[in-house]
């Protein structure tokens, strides 16, 4: 469904959210489905051996009645031994048989992760960005498509392709007496009247379980993250105690889940081996009668064993194919969901100029006719080598309008073009490369300084990267490193740990690797020293004079000393924007007496730190932004 908007006229630029626009797609352009296309001549393969393989299960019971019936009665060893030579042929091709279906079904499942490994990575990725387009912080792909391949190679699948051979079986035993065939029909109906007796009962039970073990895993990711906190401010016992309730809740809906399972396996247990003893009491007793001879008494119980083997076998790992089909329903519903795919043009490359028209964005989850703005119609235009500091207060939309200008997120009015092209005309591929971006929550990826720097190109040359290290000037301290350039950063494999400057100096050194067209820095010197300072203005200085346009997210201004122009936000409003000095003229000109003496004291020292009230201010207001192209 498409969010409703509120009521306002739209201008000619507005745009939906395309994250939120239904989406029809036939199976020729769902990956997922061409995925599971890709399977059917396998899986046609599989029941072909499947096929084979139950035939050949018949071996046994007509060894053993040839066995009762010709070679006791006869006292023939010689039929004996031709009888078991024909048995050990045909048991060695049902064990070739066997082996070449697992096989199959195995190199399927893996040929089915390798087709959907990549895009469901990439979404998930993207799930770990709030407000995201596509994003959907319940789907887990990963786990998803893990459960899917596990249970593909696995032997419940090959069970279910036994299933459908289980009418051979009571074939036979009907040919050989309809009462035996009745029976284990009845049986086979209270074994699967138990299995769904069973999950009728649990199915609630166990997605509270999943709820419960979902809160108290989540809890102790949190924990683990926010560590240094805990262990210094002494929070272990407050926060053991509020993990061991979520894991006491969740092992308690497990229990609660697990007693009607527990008593319904038992008996279901115990049913069968009645049932297998029944068939051989029923068996006796025909031959009692002269109904049948001995040795069907011993092939009897066999074919009633095969027979609900696989009947065993999925009602066994009833709960497994139930999670699994779960897991194929959501990625089936995940991969609708996806854009289409698209095949971009091949545009030139980007030169850094910007034009935002209009840009609005709402608070992402948010709907209804009051739907928060982040942004509010902001319009600006920089050319290649601008460099545009964005002041404001906190929560002024100067993160928003960052992750907006790289792509992270989408205007939901508004247009915003790079190359004179919007977002959608590129190909995320060829335009990635160009950008540059430093958040403000900076996290080096698990591996070497050079691949954090390098964006994990492995293609990339050492001077590309020593270039941009030097650039963000802190080449001399990763050769300080105990492994220079090849020092492990990151994750729980991290051999260094890295202060919270020298991060963010490396986070520089990534975002100019490679010169891009466009970089955009949020509050790029909040953990920096002195020396740090320094690095960034030369930065900006350097990637502005190579023609790459600079966008400064800042609070302080040394961050801005090396831009020409400034645009001032207040409560996601654009309130001035143009050459640095005029902006900044007329921020810190005197202010009207609508302001309290520490307003005007905070603006006065900073220039940026409390973006002034947008009524306060002469020549701007909220509802008139100022606009103009950068010279």
């Amino acid at each position: 469904m498409i969010n409703s908007l509120p009521s306002r006229k739209h201008s000619s630029c507005d745009r939906r959210d395309r994250t939120n626009a239904p989406m029809i797609f036939s199976s020729k352009s769902d990956p997922y489905r061409k995925s599971l296309a890709r399977l059917k001549p396998a899986l046609w393969g599989v029941a072909g051996f499947s096929a084979i393989v139950n035939v050949l299960m018949l071996t046994g019971s007509i060894y053993m009645m040839q066995v009762y019936d010709r070679v006791l009665s006869s006292g023939s060893v010689p039929t004996l031994v031709g009888l078991f030579t024909i048995v050990v042929v045909l048991y060695a091709f049902l064990g070739l048989y066997d082996f070449l279906r697992v096989r199959v079904l195995a190199r399927a499942a893996v040929h089915l992760d390798q087709a959907l490994a990549d895009p469901v990575y990439r979404a998930w990725l993207r799930s770990g960005v709030p407000g995201a387009a596509g994003r959907d912080a319940s789907a887990q792909p990963l786990r998803d498509l893990e459960a899917l391949r596990g249970f593909v190679g696995a032997s419940p699948m090959a069970g279910l392709f036994d299933l459908p051979f289980v009418p051979l079986f009571l074939a036979v035993l009907f040919i050989i007496h309809p009462w035996l065939g009745f029976l284990t029909v009845a049986g086979s109906a209270v074994v699967i009247g138990l299995t769904l007796l069973n999950q009728a009962m649990t199915r609630g039970l166990a997605q509270k379980t999943l709820h419960h073990d979902a809160a108290a895993q989540d809890f102790a990711e949190g924990g683990k993250r926010g560590a240094e906190a805990v262990v210094a401010m002494g929070m272990h016992t407050a926060i053991t105690t509020r993990w061991r309730g979520l894991h006491d809740d969740a092992l308690a809906a497990g229990q609660r889940t697990s007693d009607p399972n527990e008593a319904l396996t038992a008996f279901s247990k115990a049913f069968r081996m009645l049932l297998q003893s029944s068939i051989l009491t029923l068996g006796a007793l025909l031959v009692l009668r002269g109904e049948i001879t001995a040795g069907t008494i011993i092939a009897a119980s066999l074919l009633s064993g095969r027979a609900l083997a696989p009947v065993d076998q999925v009602v066994g790992q009833m709960r497994g194919v139930t999670t699994t089909w779960a897991a194929h329903r959501r990625l089936a519903d995940f991969f609708a969901a996806l854009p289409p795919p698209s095949t971009p043009m091949d545009l030139p490359t980007p030169t850094g100029d910007i034009t935002l028209n209009g840009v609005t964005k709402f608070a992402p989850g948010d709907s209804g006719p009051d739907q928060k703005r982040l942004l509010s119609q902001v319009s600006f235009t920089l050319e290649p080598g601008d460099g545009l500091g964005v002041i404001g207060n906190s929560a002024s939309g100067k993160s928003t309008l960052a992750k907006l200008l790289v792509g992270v997120w989408e205007p939901d009015m508004g247009e915003l073009r790079m190359g004179g092209a919007t977002r959608d005309q590129w190909d995320p591929a060829k335009l990635g490369p160009h950008i540059g971006y430093m958040p403000q929550s900076l996290v080096l990826l698990p591996g070497t300084i050079r691949d954090n720097i390098a964006r994990f190109d492995e293609e990339a040359s050492d001077a590309d990267v020593m270039a941009a290290a030097r650039m963000a000037g802190v080449h001399d301290m990763i050769l300080a490193l105990p492994e220079g350039y090849k020092t492990t950063v990151g994750g729980t494999s991290g051999t260094v740990q890295l202060s919270g400057g020298q991060v963010q100096r490396v986070g520089l050194a990534r975002a100019v690797f490679g010169k891009p067209a466009l970089v955009v820095l949020d509050e790029p010197n909040a953990n920096l020293d002195t020396t740090g300072d320094e690095a960034l203005t030369a930065a900006i200085r350097s990637l502005r004079a190579g023609g790459t346009t600079v966008v400064v997210m800042a609070h302080r201004p040394s961050a801005i000393a090396a831009v020409n122009k400034v645009l001032v936000l207040n409560n996601g409003q654009q309130v001035q924007f143009g050459p640095k000095d005029e902006v900044l003229g007329k921020v810190l000109a005197p202010v009207p007496s609508k302001q309290s003496p520490q307003q005007v004291a905070s603006v006065r020292q900073t220039g940026c730190a409390k973006a002034p009230d947008p009524s306060a201010l002469p020549e701007a207001s909220p509802a008139a932004p100022q606009t103009g192209a950068i010279r």
